[in-house]
């Protein structure tokens, strides 16, 4: 049993051949999978997928590449989406300064409000943080999120910074970055990890693990990052996919969901 805690298949490189990939990621194992949306029409399109196929859930909320996006308008409608019984998270949310895609001040805002809504609807947030930590931090703390707790996804900070996020009852979640050749934070992180904080997932199509690296990803792969943290760990795979599944589980509340569908 694998849990993909966060992928895209809403993400137009599937539009050619969605339904074929999703049988075989199934059939490899894959029980459930946690789509994220980054913006109004994504999350239109994944809730639209999870009432297509059963193991699929899904968030509501918009990227911080989106953050122009934002408006009491979209916040109005991010509500109205998070009452569809298949959504588990607010997310994905966050600040991203490597790319700007949009202003930073524009992001903090963005991503504080969707803090708040979270709260109010007593979901969980799933985090994006790329070369932003203390601002993420720091929003995480004034806005209280600790309250809902979440995950911060594709994790790229140190095993420093993963104290902290751990300290404030977030989970921790690796995917492909955790077996590259290079790789130094990942691997300090996947080995300082509690078991019981740890999730895996893909980011599908995006960071394909080693040996698909530079492929188009999507969550038959997971396997490989669960044989890498295994390694790391000095743990077997099958403790590694049970332990994240069982995280995955408790977070978003999927067990519970499947058994009211």
């Amino acid at each position: 049993m694998i849990i993909d805690s966060h992928a895209h298949y809403d993400d137009k490189q599937f539009d050619m051949d969605r339904k074929k990939v999703l049988e075989k990621v199934r059939e490899k194992g894959v029980v459930r999978i946690v789509n994220p949306s980054g913006n109004i029409a994504s999350a239109e399109k994944c809730l639209k997928l999870a009432d297509e196929y059963d193991f699929l859930y899904t968030a509501v909320g918009i990227h911080p590449h989106d953050a122009m996006e934002f408006s009491d308008d979209a916040l109005k409608k991010l509500r109205e989406m998070s009452r569809h019984k298949k959504v588990v998270a607010v997310g994905e949310i966050g600040l991203d300064y490597h790319y700007d895609f949009s202003p930073r001040e524009i992001q903090r805002t963005c991503f504080a409000s969707q803090i708040r809504l979270a709260i109010e609807l007593k979901l969980p947030l799933i985090i994006h943080d790329r070369e932003a930590h203390k601002d993420v931090l720091d929003i995480i703390k004034a806005e209280k999120a600790d309250s809902v707790g979440g995950v911060f996804h594709c994790f790229t900070g140190s095993a420093e910074m993963a104290r902290e996020v751990l300290d404030l009852g977030f989970y921790i979640a690796l995917g492909g970055a955790v077996t590259f050749k290079n790789a130094r934070k990942p691997v300090e992180v996947a080995r300082y990890v509690p078991s019981d904080r740890l999730l895996i997932e893909t980011d599908s199509p995006y960071m394909a693990p080693v040996p698909y690296r530079g492929k188009r990803n999507d969550s038959s792969y997971l396997i490989e990052i669960i044989k890498k943290i295994a390694e790391i760990r000095n743990e077997t795979p099958e403790q590694i996919a049970e332990a994240t599944s069982i995280n995955a589980d408790r977070l978003f509340g999927l067990r519970l969901l499947e058994g009211e569908i």
